[in-house]
């Protein structure tokens, strides 16, 4: 996935102020990149009906694979998903082109090298089909590294941070219909997920493992870029379950006492450190307390993808359809199955 110009070239201001490489495939043009009118998200406008029935959901629940649909090409590493209505799915993607290197010990705060490579947005449509494919970084940045996206309704947000942690990230915002990044603040440190708070104007995102939660607030003076802006608050995240990949904003549900919540999926190792016994890869999902990250329900998803992934390794969305909770799953890299599930 190489950035590159093929039928179609559309060149905006980017952060390091390059050209954004967008290639359409299956004859597919800039008006054809979104649906118009642009839907609600999904997540935020069906909120009570996922939380109430994903209350009943326990490690005993049987999932249901409801369909499998290959993605064209290659996703390289797949970091989100944003489901836009039901015949576009927006993938957030990473291209390697030169490893991280460990460091023998740390040095400025972090432990590895930074890298090289490209930061994607592949767009597909509900068959598979790729209908686009954006080049969001530009070539020598360090910040390419894309985190876990959020569809708000309008845009899609993005983290793009240099691929270590300790290090920096650009919060950027993405114009779904045309796929035009527009850089919104920096943050001296990894970002990870994010999350935007359609009703408090808020924005939630996650370092690296998300360790920590970093509030910000649209409404309040941000910094010019490419200065770094300070957030308003972070938090802790009080769980060790699993590294949250993937954010959704939920609302102010009326369950939680119209607390903020989001719903994350993730995994963690569990285990293998001493050399004594195997490390085994844990995977959930779980409602969370934007504020506190205190998990308000999780559950664990025990699904393996066909080739041996763990099925909430990577990006992940959630809707209702036809009356029941769907979960979706991108957990493999370079070629990618989309996986839907319902509890049965």
């Amino acid at each position: 996935m190489k950035p590159s110009f093929y039928s179609t070239t559309l060149v905006v201001a980017t952060i390091a102020q390059a050209a954004l490489a967008i290639t359409f495939n299956n004859s597919h043009s800039p008006s054809t990149i979104a649906p118009s009118p642009l839907p609600p998200p999904g997540s935020s406008s069906q909120a009570e009906e996922i939380i109430r029935q994903f209350a009943s959901l326990r490690r005993s629940t049987k999932w249901k694979l409801v369909s499998k649909i290959t993605f064209e090409g290659t996703t390289g590493e797949p970091e989100g998903l944003a489901r836009v209505g039901p015949d576009r799915y927006y993938v957030g993607s990473g291209e390697w082109l030169t490893p991280t290197v460990k460091y023998p010990s740390p040095i400025n705060g972090t432990d590895r090298t930074t890298g090289s490579g490209f930061a994607h947005i592949l767009v597909f449509d509900g068959s598979g089909r790729q209908v686009a494919d954006a080049t969001i970084s530009a070539p020598g940045d360090t910040e390419y590294h894309i985190g876990g996206i959020e569809y708000d309704g309008a845009h899609i947000w993005a983290t793009l941070s240099e691929y270590r942690p300790n290090s920096t990230a650009t919060v950027v915002r993405i114009d779904p219909s045309t796929l035009d990044p527009e850089p919104v603040f920096r943050v001296r440190d990894h970002q990870g997920g994010i999350v935007h708070d359609l009703v408090t104007d808020d924005l939630v995102t996650l370092n690296w493992g998300a360790r920590e939660a970093s509030l910000w607030n649209l409404g309040y003076k941000l910094k010019p870029l490419p200065e770094f802006s300070r957030p308003r608050s972070v938090t802790s995240n009080p769980s060790n379950w699993i590294d949250y990949q993937d954010c959704k904003f939920l609302g102010h549900s009326k369950k939680y006492d119209s607390r903020a919540v989001m719903i994350c999926s993730g995994i963690a190792d569990i285990g293998g450190g001493d050399g004594q016994q195997e490390a085994f890869r844990l995977g959930g999902v779980a409602i969370v307390d934007m504020l506190s990250m205190v998990p308000l329900a999780d559950v664990p998803i025990p699904m393996i993808s066909d080739r041996g992934q763990a099925m909430a390794k990577n990006p992940f969305d959630v809707a209702i359809v036809d009356g029941k909770l769907r979960f979706y799953f991108l957990p493999d890299e370079g070629e990618s199955t989309l996986y839907v599930y319902e509890a049965e």
